[in-house]
C-alpha cells in the first residue's frame, strides 16, 4: 500500500509499505479520507517524535478485514475511527482526565512502524483495545466520509466547551478563526451562547460571521477591548477560548474577560514561550485559567450525534482537498494559508 512516512523533521516520504497484518482482535480499515490537523503539522515540523512514523488521526473509511475473534462488525461497513481509547480504570480515567491515561496515550491506530495514528496511508490497523471499547463508530448512510472525519476534532472542541462550562446566554470570545476557531463558533452557538471572534485575515473575519459569530474583529484593532466591553454591557466576555498560540491573544483575553470568567488554552504554544502574569490579576478578578487537550471518551457519543445529525455544518469548514501523494503541499498550505484556507482533507 501507499503511505506518507515521516522520516525526520519536514521529511515526508511517499512510499510503498506492507499492509498491516491483523491479530485476532484487530480490524483493518481502508482509509477514505483523513483530516489534516494542526497536531499532525506540529509533529512533522518539529523534532518531537523519533521516525519512522505515519501520522494522521481524523480518519473515516471502510472496514477491509476482521481478525478471527472480532464480533459485531462486517467487512464493507463504513466507520469513523477514534485513534485513542482510555483504560477507564486508572486514577486519570476515574477523574475524567482521559487524555492523561497511559493507555490512551500509548495505544493508537497504526499503518506501520511506531503507532502514531496511521491515517496518512491506504489502510490503518485498529488495535483490539480500541475495537472492543467503542473506537469504531458506524457512519449513517446519509453521512459522507468527509463529514464523518470531523467526529474526532468535534470531540476535542466539545471537550473544551464543556470544560469551560459554556452555557446559554453567555458571551464567548474565540481568538482565531481558522478551522478550530470556526468550529468553536458553531458549537458556542449550538449551545445557546454568543460568540465574538478575532483574526488577522479579513476573509476569516467574514467567515466567522457567516458561521454564526455575533461579531468579529481584527485582532490588531487598537480598540478591540473597548469594542468587546461595549458588546457585553461593560463587563467583558464570560469565557475566552484561545484557539491560537499567541501571547498577545492571551493578554487580549485577560483584558476582555469579565471578573469571575474563564480563559481556556486550546492551542498548544511553543515550549520556549513564557507568558509573564501578575498572579494578583487572577486572584483579585477570580479568573480561571484552564487547559483542554485532545478528546474526551465521555463525549464520544455526543460528538457523533452533533456531526451525524448535522447540528453544526462541518462541510462549511472544508476549503481544500489533496491526494495523499501531495501531503507535503497540503502541510505547506496549512503553514502559510491563503485567505480562504480552512480545513484541509487528505485522500489516499
Amino acid at each position: 500500500m501507499k503511505a506518507q512516512v515521516f522520516r525526520g523533521v519536514n521529511q515526508l516520504s511517499y512510499e510503498d509499505i506492507p499492509v498491516p497484518t491483523l491479530e485476532p482482535d484487530e480490524v483493518l480499515v481502508q482509509v477514505r479520507v483523513v483530516g489534516l490537523c494542526q497536531s499532525d503539522i506540529k509533529k512533522i515540523r518539529y523534532p518531537l517524535y523519533e521516525p519512522p512514523r505515519i501520522f494522521g488521526h481524523e480518519t473515516a473509511g471502510t472496514i477491509a478485514a476482521l481478525g478471527n475473534n472480532v464480533k459485531g462488525w462486517q467487512v464493507g461497513q463504513r466507520v469513523a475511527v477514534m485513534h485513542h481509547i482510555p483504560c477507564m480504570h486508572c486514577v486519570y480515567c476515574l477523574n475524567d482526565n482521559f487524555s492523561m491515561c497511559d493507555v490512551y496515550k500509548n495505544i493508537s491506530t497504526t499503518a506501520g512502524f511506531n503507532a502514531s495514528g496511521g491515517g496518512f496511508a491506504d489502510y490503518v490497523k485498529v488495535p483490539g483495545h480500541i475495537v472492543e471499547n467503542g473506537g469504531l463508530i458506524p457512519i449513517p448512510d446519509n453521512i459522507s466520509f468527509e463529514e464523518a472525519s470531523f467526529v474526532e476534532p468535534t470531540n476535542c472542541c466539545l471537550k473544551a466547551v464543556k470544560k469551560a462550562q459554556i452555557a446559554p446566554g453567555q458571551t464567548v470570545l474565540v481568538t482565531g478563526a481558522g478551522p478550530i476557531g470556526l468550529m468553536f463558533i458553531m458549537l458556542v452557538k449550538y449551545f445557546g451562547a454568543k460568540a465574538i471572534a478575532t483574526d488577522l485575515l479579513p476573509s476569516r473575519i467574514e467567515k466567522a460571521l457567516s458561521v454564526g459569530a455575533e461579531a468579529a474583529f481584527d485582532a490588531r484593532d487598537a480598540d478591540l477591548t473597548a469594542k468587546i466591553h461595549a458588546l457585553t454591557g461593560g463587563l467583558g466576555v464570560d469565557v475566552t477560548l484561545l484557539a491560537v498560540p499567541s501571547d498577545k491573544a492571551f493578554f487580549q483575553a485577560l483584558d476582555s474577560t469579565r471578573k469571575g470568567g474563564k480563559i481556556l488554552f486550546f492551542a498548544e504554544f511553543p515550549d520556549e514561550v513564557e507568558i509573564p502574569i501578575n498572579p494578583n490579576i487572577l486572584y483579585r478578578r477570580e479568573i480561571d485559567l484552564i487547559g483542554s487537550y485532545s478528546s474526551s471518551y465521555r463525549l464520544q457519543n455526543l460528538s457523533a450525534d452533533i456531526v451525524f445529525n448535522q447540528r453544526i455544518d462541518v462541510q462549511a469548514l472544508i476549503s481544500d482537498r489533496y491526494p495523499l501523494k501531495d501531503l507535503s503541499a497540503a502541510v505547506e498550505q496549512a503553514i502559510a494559508p491563503t485567505p480562504n484556507t480552512y480545513k484541509i482533507l487528505i485522500y489516499p
